[in-house]
């Protein structure tokens, strides 16, 4: 039973930092990546970063040199490293894994919701 939980979110002021946190449980190690999404309100879902198993990691253009993503897997963690946050930032994070193409992006949990506000 795949499940995944994001913790980690709050209210922070423009410019300020967290570390989003990721639990995975019930699968397999061997999943071609995990990525990190996020959703404002009124607007799709948006990729914002992903780190494969081999540890490659890709970003959106927003979010290139603030956010970054990392793992552990002895844990079944993931993390989301956000700093230099902006207002545009403010949305529900979510992680979700890319086990296969016939299982891709399948387990969205409930998100943990970042708001940066002054």
């Amino acid at each position: 039973q795949l499940q995944l939980v994001e913790s980690g979110g709050g209210l922070v002021q423009p410019g300020g930092s967290l570390r989003l946190s990721c639990q995975a449980s019930g699968f397999g190690a061997d999943y071609k990546a995990i990525a990190w999404f996020r959703q404002a309100p009124g607007k799709e879902r948006e990729g914002v970063s992903c780190i494969s198993s081999g540890g490659s990691t890709d970003y959106a253009d927003s979010v290139k040199g603030r956010f970054t993503i990392s793992r552990d897997n002895a844990k079944n963690m993931v993390y989301l490293q956000v700093t230099s946050l902006k207002p545009g930032d403010t949305a529900v994070y979510y992680c979700n894994l890319f086990l296969s193409k016939a299982d891709k992006w399948s387990y969205w949990g409930q998100g943990t919701q970042v708001t940066v506000s002054s």
